[in-house]
């Protein structure tokens, strides 16, 4: 928990990679190449960090992997140093995610991920606020999966990323249905990630220059 912050206040969990060549967004570095898909990688994640630091409403941290990966944030993702900073941990994405989701309970928490361009104040503050009427909040990708998760209360994780197949058009369906009949889960807004060539050029072209 970041110092003085108090008990109970919303917790915006940024979860990346260290940004490494080679090391990010390798599915759209197939098609654009390992340095075109770092910068737009190095790029995203630091607009969306210094969209939503330092804000009134909730405390920022930055969740990395792999282990040690601090000294390649603070080269490679500078605008993000000076963020509370935790390791995600061993294991793979649903096990890292879950850590991390739990290590905050019973605070309000959302993680979401570096490379979605539309993430901002705005939509993380809706995302907050539906929270509240709920006990688990996804935000829908365009592409089958989700660019957000969060959760309320002291309930974990549990087997909630059980069995779910990643950068797959079943990996939301797949989540939902690990989630507790006792939860009520409900939906952020729908958010594009950009995974391939098609994606990255309409960021390029378009998003890109309303960031």
């Amino acid at each position: 928990m970041p110092a003085g912050s108090p008990r109970g206040r919303p917790v915006a969990i940024l979860f990346l990679k260290a940004p490494l060549v080679g090391a990010v967004k390798t599915r759209l570095a197939a098609e654009i190449g390992a340095p075109a898909a770092w910068r737009f990688y190095r790029e995203t994640a630091q607009r969306i960090g210094a969209r939503l630091a330092r804000r009134p409403e909730w405390d920022m941290v930055v969740a990395v992997a792999p282990r040690r990966s601090a000294r390649h944030l603070r080269r490679g993702l500078p605008r993000l140093a000076g963020l509370p900073c935790i390791e995600q941990g061993e294991g793979d994405l649903g096990l890292r995610m879950a850590r991390c989701l739990d290590r905050f309970a019973p605070r309000p928490r959302l993680l979401f991920g570096a490379d979605i361009p539309g993430i901002d104040a705005v939509v993380i503050g809706r995302a907050f606020d539906l929270l509240r009427r709920s006990d688990m909040l996804f935000g829908p990708a365009e592409d089958g999966g989700f660019w957000l998760v969060g959760q309320r209360g002291p309930a974990r994780c549990g087997g909630l990323f059980d069995g779910v197949p990643w950068s797959s058009p079943e990996t939301l369906a797949a989540t939902l249905r690990n989630v507790p009949r006792h939860c009520r889960a409900t939906f952020a807004e729908t958010l594009a990630d950009v995974d391939d060539g098609a994606a990255w050029r309409v960021w390029k072209g378009g998003w890109r220059t309303q960031l």
